[in-house]
């Protein structure tokens, strides 16, 4: 099995050095990721100039462009043959309406537009705290293993987000959160001519059953979007 790992945290991230060594145990890795973060690119992609590919070793490139970039690149170029598209592991959630801004979910988007099996990874992290990398790869190896082993509707992809209280839980599946009912509050501070955004993410209303609601509980949430 072939799998191309890549994020929008950038290609010395460490959720992606995570999720690179997790992908190994299932098979050969190819890494096509920015150069640099390009966190809420959303799906932007670059069609009116090239895009630079620094080779850095025979399954290692480092992408000057945006993740959906690096999605198109790889199933077009680097690694037409690639099984599965894995994005991530964020560092920070992915719920709700957040999968039109993120680049995680982007190429992970672009990958099931090419046809490809593909799935996001991101991890709610709360206010002040940072991420327990060893206990987000323990957390996802029988999930991964799961979902690898698993046929995927043609025209989907899957969004995980995992949780941050630091003890075992189960995964759920879940619905994404309706679009009306699931951003953050517009909430902005004003000092002279700037804005500056405000709103608390935890505050976000959260539908039961949802991807929110069931991340903020505590457990994994694992959702089908369709393309």
């Amino acid at each position: 099995m072939k799998l191309i790992v890549t994020n929008d945290d950038g290609i010395d991230a460490e959720g992606l050095k995570t999720l690179v060594g997790l992908a190994s145990r299932w098979g050969e890795v190819v890494v096509a990721a920015p150069a640099e973060p390009q966190s809420g690119v959303g799906h932007r992609l670059t069609t009116n100039g090239p895009v630079r590919v620094d080779r850095l070793t025979e399954t290692r490139f480092r992408i000057w462009g945006t993740p959906a970039d690096c999605a198109r690149l790889a199933l077009s170029r680097l690694a037409p043959d690639g099984d599965w598209l894995l994005s991530g592991i964020n560092n920070g959630s992915n719920l709700g309406v957040d999968v039109y801004d993120s680049g995680t979910v982007a190429a992970a988007r672009e990958a099931a537009i090419l046809g490809c099996r593909a799935v996001a990874l991101s991890h709610y992290r709360e206010k002040d705290r940072t991420i327990d990398w060893r206990l987000a790869e323990k957390r996802l190896e029988p999930l991964l293993n799961k979902i690898l082993g698993e046929a995927l509707e043609s025209g989907c992809f899957l969004s995980v987000n995992l949780p941050h209280p630091e003890h075992e839980r189960v995964v759920l599946e879940t619905r994404q959160a309706h679009v009306d009912s699931s951003p953050q509050m517009n909430t902005y501070t004003r000092t002279g001519d700037d804005y500056e955004y405000a709103g608390v993410y935890q505050e976000r209303p959260r539908q039961p059953g949802s991807d929110i609601d069931t991340c903020f509980n505590g457990h994994i949430s694992i959702s089908k979007i369709r393309v």
